[in-house]
């Protein structure tokens, strides 16, 4: 448990004791009383501590995903809680997370999901350049083997992969102008070939 954990866990059991000395003195009258109130409190206490301590994980189940219809050559992406829109792609056999941003050029690799598409980037030679929000930035330009989203697979496609820092690799125009349909419509990006 972090520190910051801790110190609401230790909040919520002073909250609950204060609740319960409360109820205690409320109802000094009638005990059966005070042990039924005490006991569904407990329950309300040990339950929101659970949803606290889930929460992660309740989010990722209940948060919409990308839905493939590979009959209909459709592809269906939910707009994320941050308003951007991610997809996962098989680089090389691995699945690596993007964002989709119609505003770069080009496919971006960060160094971690190069690494795990089977790229090394101690071996890349970052010699051209890419501009960006925060200014220029290194990039090497790679091939990547094998792209696959649902049934549409395409072979040999350039990319970079970025010198700088990223949180997520980016999916650019060389990948995206391969569908013949892309629409943002209702919280959803779709994609058809």
């Amino acid at each position: 448990m972090s520190s910051w954990e801790t110190g609401q866990f230790i909040y919520l059991l002073v909250l609950g004791g204060a609740l319960a000395l409360w109820l205690f003195i409320e109802n000094r009258d009638s005990i059966g009383t005070k042990l039924k109130q005490l006991s569904a409190w407990g329950l309300i206490f040990l339950g929101t501590i659970a949803v606290i301590g889930l929460w992660g994980d309740i989010r990722q189940t209940v948060q919409p995903r990308q839905a493939v219809f590979a009959d209909q050559g459709r592809i269906e992406l939910p707009m994320a809680p941050d308003g951007h829109y991610y997809v996962t792609l098989q680089l090389n056999g691995e699945p690596i997370r993007f964002v989709v941003d119609t505003g770069a050029s080009a496919v971006v690799l960060t160094r971690q999901d190069a690494a795990r598409a089977g790229i090394d980037a101690e071996k890349l030679a970052f010699f051209s350049e890419a501009m960006t929000a925060n200014g220029a930035v290194k990039t090497a330009p790679v091939t990547l083997d094998m792209v696959a989203l649902g049934p549409f697979e395409d072979r040999k496609m350039p990319a970079f992969v970025n010198a700088g820092e990223m949180d997520t690799s980016l999916l650019g125009m060389t990948y995206l102008q391969r569908f013949d349909r892309i629409e943002i419509s209702g919280g959803q990006l779709v994609l058809e070939r």
